[in-house]
């Protein structure tokens, strides 16, 4: 299977034999196979290439990478720029690696790892660079970080659709400018980025190489030029299609904020042709109902965490405070609930902090008895968030007891 590697499998004969297999792949009977184009043979290296040195999480997100890197040569045709969001839940998932293909294939690439965002919005132009952010959970991983990056989520966000410039006073006369903003991205980071990143996203979850899983070592002098050589395949390809893919609105399988991001990846399939236009929209479908299906996990297990956190301030008395630390060791010790296992250590302080943050609370500093002092919580805190979304069932009324007659 492309992008799967097996023991007995060398990278070589996997990277080479992508084509062969979609060739090869079985058809319907009375069905006819879609003859190969050479905007499908150039995918189809590309392909090959990223899967030769990095292992996705599934075939589709192997076709969605190569849509979105090819979709970067005609980012100024496209309505929307998608972001390519290149997650996963620790370090050595591949991650960076994948950025470092991706980064030798796109469009005009702008690396910018801890770039300020006044950098990088004066950096896109009206022929916008491929923006590529690695590490990017270190803009985005903590509440107080975030707020000092809040500038570069809203240039990420803005440049997701055109015409979305942010203004800036410059120059001796204060005069107000306008900076574009529209410009594809791709950002890899641990843990998930903002949501407001994620839902302009097509998203990535990498994992760490299973036993048998294998991959090429990438070396940037012997490798590049391969990936340069695809890279100039793309825009012989691609170049002389810009009109085209400017009228182009493709039939989507997706609707709102789903369809604008995967249009020009779906755009680009019709372009090429052969089995690329139903894989593209079988990968649309596959990776935005996962993503739809994540939204509904995270809801559930803050709901959870909210009736979780309630048991615990009923367990030990309904206090007016309570410790987090206390409050972290009732949760992590209930062995009937998620939270031993969530993450690899358990449900810690930040990803309390992270999960009650779309509730507005936080822990904060507290007097206990004893004249000690530590971060908590009080019972009044989730009162209001517990009556929303919670409440407690009315008790039963009790049955009216009639006279005998």
């Amino acid at each position: 299977m492309p992008g799967r590697y097996t023991g007995e499998e060398s990278v070589a004969d996997e990277a080479d034999g992508i084509e062969r297999a979609l060739a090869d792949a079985p058809v319907e009977e009375g069905a006819s196979r879609p003859e190969p184009t050479a905007g499908a043979k150039v995918l189809d290296e590309l392909r090959g290439q990223l899967a030769k040195f990095v292992i996705l999480p599934s075939p589709e997100a192997l076709d969605a990478v190569t849509l979105w890197v090819a979709a970067t040569h005609l980012q100024t045709a496209w309505q929307h720029a998608p972001r390519l969001a290149v997650v996963g839940p620790a370090k050595r998932c591949g991650k960076s690696r994948l950025l470092d293909v991706v980064t030798e294939t796109v469009h005009d690439p702008l690396i910018t790892v801890n770039a300020s965002a006044a950098a990088v919005f004066r950096s896109i132009t009206d022929a916008p660079p491929t923006l590529l952010v690695d590490e990017a959970d270190t803009l985005f991983g903590s509440a107080k970080v975030a707020e000092k990056n809040e500038e570069m989520r809203g240039l990420l966000n803005a440049g997701h659709q055109r015409n979305r410039p942010t203004l800036r006073v410059s120059g001796p006369n204060h005069e107000v400018s306008k900076f574009p903003t529209f410009a594809m991205a791709a950002l890899a980071g641990i843990g998930d980025l903002p949501d407001t990143i994620m839902d302009r996203s097509v998203v990535i979850r990498m994992r760490r190489r299973g036993p048998g899983e294998k991959v090429a070592e990438f070396r940037t002098v012997r490798d590049t030029p391969a990936l340069h050589a695809v890279r100039d395949r793309l825009v012989a390809w691609l170049g002389p299609l810009y009109d085209t893919a400017m009228g182009l609105t493709p039939p989507m399988p997706v609707e709102d904020r789903a369809a604008d991001t995967w249009e020009p990846l779906v755009a680009v399939a019709d372009l090429a042709g052969g089995t690329w236009p139903a894989a593209a929209r079988a990968a649309c479908l596959a990776m935005t109902k996962h993503e739809a299906e994540q939204d509904q996990d995270n809801s559930a297990l803050n709901l959870r965490l909210l009736a979780d956190i309630r048991r615990a301030f009923a367990a030990e008395g309904n206090p007016v405070l309570l410790r987090t630390g206390r409050l972290l060791s009732i949760l992590n010790d209930d062995t009937e609930s998620p939270w031993p296992e969530y993450k690899d250590k358990g449900l810690t302080a930040r990803g309390l902090q992270l999960l009650l943050k779309d509730y507005g609370i936080s822990a904060s500093s507290h007097r206990f008895p004893g004249d000690s002092q530590a971060r908590g919580f009080t019972r009044e805190q989730f009162a209001d968030a517990w009556a929303r979304y919670c409440p407690e069932p009315a008790p039963a009324a009790e049955p009216l007891l009639l006279p005998t007659p």
